[in-house]
């Protein structure tokens, strides 16, 4: 048997559980143990170098160090060939398996919950293919996005997807999360722009469906079933890509607004006044404004302090019209007396700064404690009234704040609820859930909002103020539970508030289908407890 002791950084040791602490009543499957012979049958598959068993922190905790497992084994491989091998000999052994990409994810859907052997993908970064008629690009599931993106830039193109995260996430791991991002109200769903792609499944078999075509009216589009799906039917290895082109003219405005109506109406404005060129449409209210200048020291470019923010990116080819259809909408909205400043960038630079505003809101409240990562869909009018239902909520502990950031251009608005600091002061306030604020951000265009209640350690009070207060309220509203995360670990028992019994039902026969011996990312997505 392999055993590998792992040892947590400082921050771990504060904020990272494991999941079978911060989930009691989740037992461990019925799935087997590793043996000194699965580890040369791995090693044999994949090489020496495909196979690691220590220094496996990194794999073990997520991004936030909220949770850990407790793997003993990483087994990357370089090939799909190779990939096969190792999924055909998981399977037949029943050794239970985690796919994880970059390990980004916010949801603790790409960690290990107990022992389960990690499939890294990060060893199959390759670009195989891309073609510059098309605007067509293959690779394989283990590119970062941000390695993607500067490739076909070089040919004209943008990748159709852009997050605070391309530096470290694999596009593998964007598909089977079917991640959102920022440009959602530009480019659509990354789903739409999926031409073909192949994957493995646990028995082995490969299902190559990787194509250049745009019309493929063959019957079942079998690979939207593997977008979403969390790695928990089979593993994404390549996927083609249709590519729009690389915009000439990017232009960014940002305005302070009072109240959040006044938000909403400068996005009805954008709307109205730039119509296609728009692609991109955030909002923070100023809180966010206030973590991100004093945590990263990222200055605002309006003189005072706002209630909240509004920000609009447009991208274009024909620099002159874009500008002057920016312009004209800048003079409707001041017209309409939704803002009371703003400023155009200037510059490439001065845009650049005015969106690492809007993306570093999340970075910047990390350091803070532990993170509760909630991401959830809304009709736009109602995205605000959540946070003020949060706000109401934990005010029985204390002093309490609420801020918010967010995509309008796709609804998604994120939630925070966060502690400052941990002193006496503030514990003789609070009582034993100290300094609570609610941090709300999101993409108001797709009515996505995130919710992030962090403390200064795990407190199950806090848990417990918010969930499951914050899906109920979603369901109340017709929402989504969850608009760009995932279910992973964290959200899987309450699928129930979005999903109708009966898809539910017919999620888990996919997954019968498809997985038979359920060793395909056990715990995620579905739920483990009634």
């Amino acid at each position: 048997m392999i055993r590998q002791i792992v040892k947590l950084s400082p921050l771990c040791a504060q904020c990272c559980r494991h999941g079978s602490k911060l989930y009691p009543d989740l037992n461990r499957g019925e799935y087997s143990r590793i043996s000194d012979g699965d580890l040369n049958t791995f090693t044999s598959i994949v090489g020496s170098n495909g196979v690691k068993t220590e220094e496996l922190e990194h794999y073990n905790s997520d991004w936030l160090n909220t949770v850990s497992g407790f793997t003993e084994l990483v087994v990357s491989p370089k090939t799909v060939d190779e990939l096969s091998a190792v999924l055909k000999h998981c399977n037949s052994q029943r050794l239970a398996v985690v796919p994880q990409g970059g390990n980004t994810g916010l949801v603790g859907g790409s960690n290990p919950v107990f022992d389960e052997i990690v499939l890294s993908l990060e060893r199959m970064n390759g670009i195989t293919h891309i073609d510059p008629d098309a605007g067509v690009v293959e690779c394989e599931a283990g590119v970062i996005l941000q390695t993607l993106s500067d490739k076909v830039a070089e040919h004209g193109y943008t990748v159709p997807l852009d997050l605070g995260a391309r530096g470290s996430c694999f596009i593998g791991g964007n598909l089977a999360t079917h991640a959102g991002g920022l440009r959602v109200i530009r480019y659509g769903q990354l789903r739409a722009s999926v031409l073909g792609m192949r994957v493995v499944l646990p028995s082995g078999q490969i299902l190559d469906g990787r194509s250049n075509m745009r019309k493929d009216n063959t019957g079942y589009d079998i690979k939207q079933l593997f977008i979403g799906s969390e790695g928990t039917l089979g593993v994404i290895s390549d996927v083609s890509l249709l590519l729009p082109q690389t915009p000439v003219s990017v232009n960014t405005a940002l305005f302070g607004c009072q109240s959040f109506e006044d938000v909403v109406k400068c996005y009805r404005i954008s709307r109205q006044y730039l119509g296609e060129i728009v692609s991109a449409c955030e909002f923070m209210d100023s809180l966010c404004m206030t973590s991100v200048q004093d945590n990263l020291g990222l200055a605002s470019p309006l003189e005072d302090n706002h209630n909240f923010y509004f920000l609009v990116e447009t991208s274009g080819m024909n620099n002159d019209h874009d500008m002057e259809k920016l312009e004209n909408c800048i003079e409707a909205v001041f017209e309409a007396g939704c803002a009371d400043d703003g400023v155009m960038a200037a510059s490439q630079d001065q845009a650049r700064h005015m969106m690492s505003l809007r993306e570093n809101v999340a970075p910047a409240l990390k350091p803070l404690g532990y993170n509760y990562k909630y991401d959830v869909s809304l009709p736009i009018k109602d995205m605000y009234s959540l946070v003020e239902s949060i706000r109401e909520k934990i005010s029985c502990i204390g002093n309490s704040f609420a801020l918010g950031y967010g995509h309008l251009g796709d609804n998604n608005l994120h939630l925070n609820a966060l502690t400052p600091h941990y002193d006496k002061e503030v514990k003789q306030v609070l009582g034993s859930v100290p300094g609570t604020l609610v941090a709300a951000y999101g993409h108001v265009g797709d009515g996505d909002l995130h919710f992030n209640p962090i403390t200064p350690k795990y407190d199950p009070k806090a848990l417990s103020l918010i969930e499951p207060f914050v899906y109920e309220e979603v369901a109340r509203m017709r929402g989504s539970i969850s608009a760009e995360h995932g279910m992973g670990l964290k959200k899987a028992n309450y699928l129930k508030y979005s999903k109708d019994p009966g898809l539910i039902e017919l999620m888990r026969t996919l997954k019968d289908v498809f997985d038979p011996q359920g060793i395909m990312n056990p715990y995620k997505l579905l739920p483990w407890k009634d």
